[in-house]
């Protein structure tokens, strides 16, 4: 027998599948624009992207769009304030940039023409992000004819990047130049995804990320191995020696100093992972990898989403043609990269990883360390009321119990956590499937609606339970 449907449920569900049409048709429009930001033939593009997102901004109700500057490439920023003072603010985040996509490279139909074949939408940016951006668009309408409300429950903001396929390299700088206009009692990122068609999740954090590049130095050119080896020291033994040391037998970081501040798992946590439909063969099909490894005493999603890992992205040194060249090389160089967990520095890492290189490096072999720019982790509690209100939110669109999830990758949201000191929340509704990234990419239409009844519910619930919160 099925559950009945409150008033509230019916009013947003009927206004969404009155307005389906022209939300499809709107964004259908957006994405055949191709804002890929990493090429720079694309910058008026991207720029267009952000007007046309502006004024659709403007079109669906916003009183304040704007489209911000950078040195690279716009953002958009726009806001709608409640009618009540006293209501929580609520930032939004996703982006307006693409992946590169060409006929080409796999896909069956023209990536920036989008087509539906069945139920679902396949385009460049689909789902990531300009569909998880857009379904806020027609949320918020629906939340307001649902209540009968002029304007949100919460005072509402949008901050929808122009680079994030590119790295983000301004958005820090941005989000600091801005601060005051950008604050916020909640941030929520919709740029993620969940389980499975199936199995509604919400992810409570990312993982943070730290990298370095290494290079030694012996002789001072290539040498002779005969006439000098086994008498001077060898670059690429020491590089082969230093990976070898970066973890003991356990899989674990063998760096001093590099769980500090680690927050640990705790049994809530890890029983709720291991509620989810968890297939290792399938991942690791997934991963085309034939043995999962790492830490000993964690499951494997529990090392993906919340273990800190130490990565070998590339070793070299010395001869790489074909045959043989009996040399002692100059010079060796070994790039690694930090996942790291909520708790642990950038800064402090770094200069653990430093202490640690200078340690295990011979005399006779010099060296230098660059590390590059580093994204700090974030993790919102479990019990956090804005993130109590997302799962809510969620569960009253799906109708389906929420679990919960992580995510082991990085990006910007930890910069928005630190930088405006508000709780960052992840709500998504992409799919593996969905292929970002990839060609073919699509969003399930269903899922993809499900958003916007997820967005329609949730502005009404932080109103309701963020003010009373301890």
């Amino acid at each position: 027998m099925s559950q009945p449907v409150d008033s509230a449920v019916s009013a947003v569900r009927t206004y969404i599948a009155q307005h389906r049409t022209a939300f499809l048709d709107d964004l259908a429009e957006w994405l055949r624009i191709p804002s890929v930001s990493a090429q720079p033939a694309h910058a008026p593009d991207v720029r267009r992207s952000a007007d046309w997102l502006t004024a659709k901004l403007r079109e669906t109700g916003f009183p304040v769009a704007e489209v911000w500057e950078t040195p690279g490439a716009p953002a958009v920023f726009a806001e709608w304030p409640a009618a009540d003072p006293a209501a929580p603010t609520v930032l939004v985040y996703g982006h307006h940039d693409v992946q590169p996509a060409a006929r080409e490279d796999g896909w069956d139909s023209e990536p920036f023409e989008p087509v539906v074949r069945g139920n679902r939408l396949y385009a460049r940016g689909a789902a990531d992000d300009k569909g998880q951006v857009f379904f806020h668009t027609l949320g918020v309408r629906a939340h307001l004819a649902a209540t009968g409300r002029t304007a949100p429950a919460v005072h509402l903001k949008l901050l929808i990047e122009g680079e994030e396929e590119s790295g983000s390299p301004h958005f820090r700088a941005l989000v600091e130049k801005h601060a005051a206009r950008l604050a916020a009692d909640a941030v929520i990122v919709s740029d993620t995804g969940m389980w499975s068609e199936d199995t509604p999740t919400v992810c409570t954090g990312m993982r943070g990320l730290a990298e370095c590049e290494i290079r030694l130095y012996g002789p001072d050119q290539d040498i002779h191995s005969g006439s000098f080896g086994g008498a001077v020291p060898n670059p690429a033994t020491a590089a082969a020696r230093l990976v070898a040391a970066l973890h003991d037998e356990h899989a674990r970081v063998a760096i001093p100093g590099f769980y500090d501040g680690v927050i640990e798992l705790t049994d809530r946590e890890r029983a709720l992972f291991a509620e989810l439909p968890f297939d290792e063969r399938r991942w690791l099909r997934t991963a085309k990898s034939h043995a999962a490894h790492g830490e000993a005493g964690y499951t494997t999603l529990e090392r993906v989403w919340a273990r800190p890992t130490a990565e070998v992205n590339g070793i070299g040194g010395g001869y790489q043609g074909p045959g043989s060249k009996t040399i002692i090389p100059s010079s060796a160089m070994v790039k690694l990269s930090f996942r790291l967990v909520a708790g642990q520095d950038p800064g402090h890492v770094e200069k653990a990883v430093r202490a640690w290189a200078a340690e295990q490096l011979p005399a006779g072999i010099r060296h230098e360390i660059t590390f590059g720019g580093a994204t700090r982790p974030c993790l919102t509690p479990l019990d956090h009321p804005a993130l109590q209100s997302v799962v809510r939110a969620m569960g009253r669109a799906f109708g389906e119990p929420v679990r919960f999830t992580r995510e082991g990758g990085s990006g910007p949201a930890a910069d928005l956590q630190e930088v405006l000191g508000a709780p960052v929340l992840f709500l998504g509704i992409s799919v593996p499937s969905d292929g970002w990234h990839a060609p073919n990419e699509k969003v399930e239409l269903d899922l993809l609606l499900k958003g916007v009844e997820t967005s329609a519910y949730l502005w009404g619930d932080l109103a309701e339970h963020w003010r009373h919160a301890p």
